[in-house]
């Protein structure tokens, strides 16, 4: 297996932008006392982002109380729930002038609702304080609680973004204490219960899967009616993470792009840097317009 924190290949060489938005977010995060996934999860394209003045905000505390093995985000005892954590979310984001906001979390299992009326508090502050602003809330499977679920549905998000991250046979390794058939149900029971609502998910290649198991995935995902997917280059963000596999190269992730949109996805970003919420307000408006679909991602 290749550990790619030793060596990447030429299309995963990245320059770092660099401007004023970055120093502008950092200062922010740091007056706040505010996370973003950016941050937390290591993510390649985070300088990128706070240039271009975007963040994704994480709630509900920095630690999560599941230990994905993909992930950097710190597996450890989480912390109580700040209550003015919504209104500090709400100002932030004011404060950078956003039109369109992206709120994840991590995992809460030690909440009874994990976390979701917190989540739900966060979106209704940022719509009271920033009248007109887009939301999307990237969540967690609430262990499978629809009422949790409804809950955040409630709230009103513009997208409802729920990632599968990988193939079903890859969850014990990958993602210990998820499951892939929950996962899709939430996908499946947000549109049962909000047919309007926008749907999403991401999902990460390099770890072992192959290609016909990724066109089966793609499937699930449409029959849960999702929308909007995206699709990137698993990176170990540390030699104890699961290691990648393969480094998955450029044309592939464009077979992967047209086979999605041929099964009917209203917009796909596919790439060896494509996040979750990687130029989210971009997708969002492409999943609007249909005709967009055609352009690069």
């Amino acid at each position: 297996m290749i550990r790619d924190y030793l060596r990447k290949p030429p299309w995963l060489r990245k320059t770092i932008p660099t401007g004023l938005g970055v120093d502008k977010i950092n200062g922010i995060l740091q007056n706040t006392g505010l996370h973003t996934v950016c941050q937390e999860a290591r993510c390649p394209n985070r300088v990128e982002c706070y240039a271009r003045a975007a963040a994704t905000f994480l709630i509900m505390g920095p630690n999560c109380s599941r230990a994905c093995t993909f992930c950097a985000v710190t597996a450890a005892l989480p912390h109580p729930l700040n209550p003015a954590e919504p209104s500090l979310v709400a100002s932030a984001i004011k404060e950078m002038n956003l039109s369109f906001a992206v709120i994840t979390s991590v995992t809460r299992d030690d909440l009874p609702d994990g976390g979701a009326i917190h989540f739900a508090s966060v979106i209704k502050a940022v719509r009271d304080l920033c009248p007109g602003i887009k939301v999307e809330a990237l969540v967690p499977d609430f262990q499978g609680n629809e009422a949790a679920l409804e809950v955040v549905i409630e709230a009103g998000p513009t997208v409802l973004n729920h990632n599968l991250e990988t193939i079903s046979r890859l969850y014990g390794q990958v993602r210990p204490g998820a499951d892939y058939d929950r996962s899709l149900k939430l996908l499946h029971r947000t549109k049962q219960n909000a047919p309007q609502q926008i749907t999403k998910s991401g999902i990460m290649v390099g770890l072992g899967e192959s290609f016909p198991e990724i066109l089966e995935l793609f499937s699930h995902l449409r029959e849960a009616a999702c929308d909007i997917l995206t699709i990137g280059q698993y990176l170990q963000p540390s030699k104890d993470h699961h290691p990648v596999v393969r480094f998955v190269p450029p044309e592939e992730f464009r077979d992967y792009e047209t086979e999605a949109r041929r099964l009917g996805f209203k917009a796909v970003a596919a790439g060896p840097y494509v996040r979750s919420s990687y130029q989210a307000e971009d997708l969002y408006r492409r999943a609007l317009s249909p005709h967009l679909l055609g352009q690069a991602s």
